[in-house]
């Protein structure tokens, strides 16, 4: 049986928490060899994930905006100071962020040659290190930078501020919430696009994709299934 039915689902399991081991994302060198600075970029335009620990009774899992540094060493966020990941940070944790772009499904009647099975393309990005808590006097500025980072996407809209929020409600808010960090060990991106297919192959799993659209972020996917070079 051909195995790349599989690989879209199994990757996240080959990743060992322990001791801070870490394997590759992705089992096939061909959708994991993009240059650290494209999945530094992935995640910092992104800028929203799922965080993940391991905890006594299994995995806890959070979505969270974020803020990634330019040289993708260190990340800052925020939590909902309820969330159970908040009550085992009384000391950094080693932790995951997945960062996930769009997907979309493959027929293998798209190609155009026999012998093919369904798959998935995707990008997705992985970021790896030690979770901790910040001061809550660094809230602020956490809360500030995130915002205006947004706020600058939206221009030439003029941009929202913490300030146009009064004062008593927004100590209110934060109150409710923690300022936290990563110090970042790893950054790893799968980006599968049928590379490991003939320009003529992909070309039809690229048609496919477009007129199916099944799937997320499909335009996103078929523009980098196109700038791709297959086999």
């Amino acid at each position: 049986m051909q195995t790349e039915w599989l690989f879209a689902t199994v990757a996240a399991a080959l990743i060992s928490y322990s001791n801070i081991k870490i394997l590759n994302m992705h089992p096939n060198p061909i959708f994991r060899n993009p240059p650290t600075d494209k999945n530094i970029e992935f995640a910092r335009q992104r800028s929203f994930g799922i965080v993940s620990i391991n905890a006594e009774n299994g995995p806890l899992m959070s979505h969270i905006p974020f803020q990634l540094s330019e040289d993708g060493k260190y990340l800052e966020a925020h939590l909902v100071r309820s969330n159970p990941i908040v009550r085992l940070l009384k000391q950094p944790i080693p932790a995951a962020i997945a960062v996930s772009g769009g997907d979309a499904y493959i027929s293998p009647d798209w190609y155009g040659v026999d012998q093919q099975v369904p798959t998935w393309n995707y990008v997705a990005v992985h970021i790896r290190g030690s979770l901790r808590l910040l001061d809550q006097q660094e809230l602020h500025g956490v809360l500030e930078r995130l915002s205006a980072s947004m706020e600058q996407r939206l221009m030439p809209k003029a941009p929202w501020k913490i300030d146009k929020i009064d004062v008593d409600i927004y100590e209110k808010m934060q109150r409710q919430i923690v300022p936290i960090a990563m110090d970042i060990e790893d950054i790893q991106g799968t980006w599968k696009l049928s590379q490991n297919k003939p320009d003529k192959v992909r070309k039809g799993a690229i048609s496919g994709v477009e007129n199916a659209r099944l799937g997320t972020g499909i335009d996103e996917i078929v523009k980098l299934m196109g700038l791709v070079e297959g086999d």
